[in-house]
């Protein structure tokens, strides 16, 4: 393996042009747009949607709500999916989703604790179904523990990027917890939701979704949002998630065809060359 400014050239295969077309997209859908910026879009003009627009008092419900969230989701979501019950497809899922929004935003920010589960259900039900669809094993606890990852993704920072370095960075950060989580799972055959290591990872994950949930739940009592409802807003929100997630997916995929360095280094390239961050100086 050579070097090149500060990526790695690797010398080995080369990705097909549609994989390297696939690839694109999912830098593109992984780096691109932040849930913020998918209001902006819905609203029609640019609104501060920061997790900071929320008294304390709520960004503590919203942190609170979105780990119940994810704990409720794992248990049911990939509970039900082991058994590998018929697709339901993602056009019934943004039909639940919108649905669910609905009832939550008739009634508020008071709705966040119960309505915040039925959505996250809903939304790692659509993202197990992309797994796999780009070839995930979901009996397996890393392809469990993967489903989960991405709600981790959506936590974008205000200035449009995951984290410095982006997806692959967030990636790094998790990867340890991750891995343990599953070998934990694998080694006691404990349910990948029981086991402690996966309790961590949640925790984790957790505190990046609840800055997306800050957000939607600031952008449902905000006054500026007008005509939009509860529904689009929860619409957006789960699409948001579901275009992580297939991004996720491609790039996992890629890595079992051609290996983790080579699709990083190709990954890291793309983003640097359309913007999406910065390298650091050597």
């Amino acid at each position: 393996m050579q070097s090149r400014g500060n990526l790695p050239v690797v010398a080995e295969r080369r990705l097909t042009a549609a994989d390297a077309v696939a690839l694109e997209a999912a830098v593109d859908a992984l780096e691109r747009v932040s849930f913020a910026g998918r209001l902006t879009a819905l609203v029609g003009r640019q609104v501060d949607f920061a997790g900071r627009a929320m008294p304390p008092g709520l960004r503590q419900t919203a942190s609170t709500a979105a780990h119940l969230a994810l704990q409720a989701a794992l248990r049911f979501a990939l509970g039900s999916l082991r058994g590998g019950p018929p697709r339901q497809g993602l056009k019934l899922h943004r039909q639940m989703a919108f649905v669910s929004g609905a009832l939550g935003g008739a009634v508020g920010l008071a709705a966040l604790p119960w309505e915040l589960p039925l959505s996250t259900t809903i939304m790692l039900r659509a993202i197990a179904d992309i797994a796999r669809d780009e070839g995930e094993d979901l009996s397996h606890p890393e392809a469990a523990a993967a489903c989960l990852e991405v709600f981790a993704f959506g936590g974008h920072a205000e200035d449009g990027n995951i984290l410095e370095g982006g997806y692959l960075a967030l990636r790094g950060l998790f990867a340890k917890s991750v891995s343990d989580a599953a070998h934990f799972a694998v080694a006691s055959g404990a349910a990948a939701e029981g086991a402690p290591a996966m309790a961590r990872l949640v925790s984790m994950i957790a505190s990046r979704f609840g800055f997306a949930v800050s957000q939607k739940a600031a952008a449902q009592a905000a006054p500026v949002i007008g005509a939009v409802s509860g529904a689009a807003i929860n619409l957006a929100f789960t699409e948001h998630f579901q275009t992580l997630a297939r991004g996720h997916f491609t790039v996992r995929r890629l890595e079992r065809a051609y290996g983790v360095p080579l699709v990083r280094c190709e990954y890291a390239r793309i983003a640097q060359d359309a913007g999406y961050w910065r390298p650091r100086e050597s």
